[in-house]
């Protein structure tokens, strides 16, 4: 496998986006009831969820990490094809996975655009965030 420079700073930094945008994007603000119905839980089910945080926050910064090297490998350099990249492992990978996961699971396609649009962005801002600063 082909050495790269890391910036682990970055890396870091990056890993806290999607734990931020987790926050939002699954708040009442957002898209927390529609979640929880489309899930069938409730709230107070939903208390609690400590190690479900651990688990995100080392999600995150194994996805941000892997991300990294991948924007290192393509020579990426600037914000627009570091999205790029986190749109192209979105499409090919997130997306395609949870689409069959739902399907399978006999999950609502409101499960789908939820988590899928979570992940979408996750990744886009990430890779920005790495194209730009490693």
């Amino acid at each position: 496998m082909q050495e790269v420079d890391l910036n682990w700073i970055a890396i870091l930094v990056a890993a806290i986006v999607p734990m931020v945008l987790g926050a939002l994007w699954y708040s009442n603000a957002l898209f927390a009831r529609p979640w929880m119905r489309a899930v069938d839980r409730t709230e107070d089910e939903l208390k609690g969820a400590g190690r479900g945080y651990v688990l995100s926050a080392i999600a995150a910064l194994f996805m941000s990490y892997a991300l990294a090297r991948i924007v290192r490998w393509a020579e990426v350099d600037d914000l627009w094809n570091g999205a790029l990249v986190g749109l192209l492992v979105w499409v090919g990978f997130v997306a395609t996975v949870l689409a069959v996961t739902t399907y399978f699971g006999g999950r609502p396609r409101a499960l789908w655009f939820i988590n899928a649009g979570y992940q979408l962005v996750a990744l886009v801002l990430v890779g920005a965030i790495h194209g730009v600063w490693d």
